[in-house]
């Protein structure tokens, strides 16, 4: 995928009870409400797993993350259905190979409330 500032990249993503035990068991994060079931048979999620959203855009380009900032404004529970809107803000040739990338991101849920948001920055390597 070629990169533009400007760009802006969205997509979605429900997290499933088996999302949350998986992740428990490789951060460790076994806090009682990512174990137990509210009245509503809801998990909150790891606030870290939620942070994995825009992580995708990093992944899908090759970007070695240099820096994340994360600002968690509310519980995100199984079921939820996140939008993650990544945009580019940076995006600068080193050399040959290397792109120095910045981009900030806003995950809001399925009522339209902020979940999460940051930034992020980093390197694009193999860069064309």
């Amino acid at each position: 995928m070629d990169l533009d500032v400007g760009d802006v990249i969205s997509f979605e993503r429900s997290f499933t009870k088996d999302d949350v035990e998986l992740f428990t068991k490789v951060s460790m994060d076994e806090g009682d409400h990512h174990l137990t079931p509210d009245d509503q048979g809801r998990l909150v999620i790891q606030g870290l797993l939620t942070a994995t959203l825009p992580t995708k855009i990093g992944g899908e380009n090759n970007v070695l993350a240099r820096h994340m900032d994360f600002e968690f404004l509310r519980p995100v529970f199984t079921g939820d259905t996140i939008l993650c809107e990544v945009t580019i803000t940076e995006l600068n040739r080193k050399d040959n190979h290397k792109k120095a990338i910045s981009a900030s991101f806003l995950c809001t849920n399925q009522k339209q409330k902020s979940v999460l948001k940051g930034n992020f920055s980093g390197v694009i390597v193999n860069a064309h």
